[in-house]
């Protein structure tokens, strides 16, 4: 092994603004090519979850929202749009805690999150009063067909990762999260391995996808950075591949639940 192993991490500037059937793959494409990047085998495209919602079309316009009395009752205790609150419940599986502008969830997909990841910022709001942007339907599935059509064009296998900002509840601050992924080990399990002085492990399990989604994070920035991809070179595994979807803690196995 080499003294240093260095991960590099490259924030692709001057992608556009992705509108509903934006063929993110060719602009990704065209963007490394501007600036004279290609990709090679085991690179890992790291991409914010609002440009793969956007290209998806995952909008809701707020003006065809009739909230339910719940999301009313709702709305009134927490501080935010009625309408908005519609969106989030109908996202969710179940609320788990409630407290001023926010509605922590069980999302759809089995995350557990803040409003159920239905956003209202550094999207266009159209012409009525405001729409909101949803998380896409499959991120894995996302992830993979942005594999894929990245693979075909480069003649490389590489992985992606759909990357989203979640809060944690015993910490401040929101840091980056894999909730997509293909071609990555997001969940690497070291139960067995050996430590420094031989001892064995017992449950240590590993997030890589939320630790590259996480530095990645600090390329793309939360505001108006506009930087929704990031290039990571250089990462080496070696364990199995696995979705993002291996992250998520069951109900059961969850004690903050």
């Amino acid at each position: 092994m080499p003294a240093v192993s260095p991960v590099s991490f490259y924030a692709l500037r001057g992608l556009p603004l992705i509108e509903p059937g934006d063929d993110l793959a060719a602009l990704i494409s065209a963007n490394l090519r501007k600036n004279d990047l290609e990709l090679v085998d085991g690179d890992i495209l790291v991409l914010a979850q609002k440009i793969v919602s956007k290209a998806e079309g995952c909008y809701v316009n707020l003006d065809d929202v009739i909230p339910s009395e719940t999301a009313r009752t709702l709305a009134a205790k927490v501080g935010k749009d009625p309408r908005h609150v519609e969106v989030v419940l109908s996202e969710s599986d179940e609320i788990v805690k409630v407290g001023p502008n926010v509605i922590v969830v069980a999302h759809r997909l089995g995350l557990v999150m803040a409003n159920a990841g239905v956003d209202e910022s550094n999207i266009s709001h159209g012409d009525g009063s405001g729409r909101v942007l949803l998380l896409p339907r499959d991120p894995d599935e996302s992830a993979a067909l942005l594999k894929a059509s990245l693979d075909s064009m480069f003649g490389v296998s590489v992985g992606v990762i759909i990357n989203d900002s979640f809060g944690r509840p015993w910490r401040n601050g929101v840091v980056g999260v894999a909730i997509g992924a293909a071609g990555v080990p997001s969940l690497v399990d070291r139960v067995g391995a050996s430590d420094l002085f031989d001892r064995k492990l017992k449950v240590t399990e590993i997030a890589s996808a939320d630790e590259l989604a996480s530095a990645a994070s600090l390329c793309m920035g939360q505001a108006a950075e506009g930087v929704p991809a990031v290039l990571v070179r250089g990462f080496r595994s070696g364990e199995p591949n696995r979705p993002a979807s291996a992250l998520i803690r069951s109900r059961e196995r969850d004690m903050f639940r």
